[in-house]
């Protein structure tokens, strides 16, 4: 499947246009942008939450490791964008276990549960097993409905961290330029077209067509 298809198709189906023009002002707003400066609106005990979410640390350097191996196997790095990394992908993973504890669990079992079965197939962890080996477990479990009964567990949990590097990756700035998503643009209109106004009987004073603004 082509992910940027699929998703621009939903982006562009459910994304509208925005249109936010503004004429002439005596203010130049150059340097108001140029200064202005982002911020977040949090209360004091969401920034110390924030804060305390930042500063632990849940998943392990060994568990970092293969998180960020599978989460570029999941989405690789092509001639479009970058990979499921380069995007940022694993401490977005790392945050969100710890902003949601009830991830937790499933992802650390998960990861233990792929080098259990890589060792009990191939007699060394998922990392230390050649790529051929690799790709044929992980492709036992990336698609449930061809999955093996013995292979449910990975099931769930690849499941559940492919949903992760998608969110992860589709909702950073690379991912997001990999789509072509555009978000709200002002339009461009260079009026009421002149046959539609001849119709009328109406036409432009020269006064307008020289002060209006003209898109090319």
């Amino acid at each position: 499947m082509d992910r940027r298809q699929s998703l621009k198709a939903l982006l562009v189906g459910t994304a509208a246009t925005g249109v936010l023009v503004e004429a002439c002002s005596p203010t130049d707003k150059k340097d108001a942008v140029q200064k202005a400066k982002f911020t977040y609106d949090r209360q004091p005990e969401e920034l110390a939450i924030l804060e305390k979410l930042n500063a632990d640390v849940f998943f392990t350097e060994h568990e970092m490791t293969l998180i960020t191996f599978l989460g570029d196997i999941i989405i690789p790095k092509d001639e479009v964008s970058g990979s499921a990394s380069d995007a940022g992908v694993p401490a977005f993973i790392e945050f969100i276990v710890k902003d949601k504890p009830e991830l937790q669990t499933p992802l650390r079992g998960g990861l233990r549960w792929l080098d259990m079965k890589s060792l009990q197939q191939y007699s060394q962890p998922f990392l230390m097993a050649s790529q051929t080996q690799q790709i044929r477990l992980i492709d036992a479990i990336a698609y449930p409905d061809k999955a093996t009964p013995e292979f449910q567990q990975g099931v769930s949990f690849f499941n559940l961290l492919r949903n992760l590097v998608a969110t992860g990756f589709y909702t950073s700035e690379m991912g997001v330029k990999d789509v072509g998503y555009m978000g709200n643009v002002p339009n461009q209109w260079n009026g009421v077209p002149a046959d539609v106004l001849a119709q009328y009987g109406l036409a432009y004073t020269e006064k307008e067509i020289n002060e209006c603004v003209k898109f090319t």
